[in-house]
């Protein structure tokens, strides 16, 4: 099957609250409740708010697609961060953050994170940003592997909110140069 990377459109907005509904999970630790997993999905991955992001200029969004079926995504945040533990930790300015990064299941293993994750960071470094930094669940082996491999070293931590749960994530940093 051929894969097709491209930057998100509006109309894409549906089909990105998909993935993004399907694959959160998987970035989750195991026994995280199913509960606080849907609250967040609900709140923070609807159609609606992809709207919104992709209507922010300082957001690029990309969609990969097997024969017009989307099976991965990524979104990029151009700007310093608003979370004080990542401001102190990154060194690299100007940054971005690759704020989302996903992919089915059914797809791991193929090339398509990889493929999505030199689409992101080359976008990011034509926008300017010498470094690009991103938050990963520090019991995320899975996803610490393939960062690693990507060339983000662990710079810090920071808290993420699930539910009534405080998780622990890595804060890794990619040079752009």
């Amino acid at each position: 099957m051929t894969l097709e990377l491209r930057r998100a459109v509006p109309a894409d907005a549906a089909r990105l609250a998909l993935i993004a509904a399907a694959t959160f999970a998987l970035a989750c630790p195991d026994g995280s409740k199913a509960v606080d997993i849907n609250h967040y999905v609900t709140a923070n991955l609807t159609e609606e708010r992809f709207a919104g992001y992709l209507a922010d200029e300082n957001r690029l969004l990309f969609l990969a697609e097997e024969q017009g079926i989307p099976v991965g995504y990524t979104m990029v945040i151009l700007g310093e961060p608003s979370d004080a533990d990542v401001a102190r930790a990154i060194t690299l300015r100007p940054s971005a953050e690759l704020s989302k990064m996903y992919v089915f299941a059914g797809h791991h293993g193929r090339g398509v994170a990889a493929q999505l994750m030199a689409l992101s960071v080359a976008a990011a470094r034509e926008a300017g940003a010498s470094g690009i930094w991103l938050g990963v669940n520090d019991e995320n082996a899975r996803a610490n592997r393939f960062y690693e491999k990507s060339g983000f070293a662990i710079v810090g931590t920071k808290s993420f909110q699930l539910g009534a749960n405080v998780e622990s994530d890595f804060v890794r940093e990619r040079s752009l140069a």
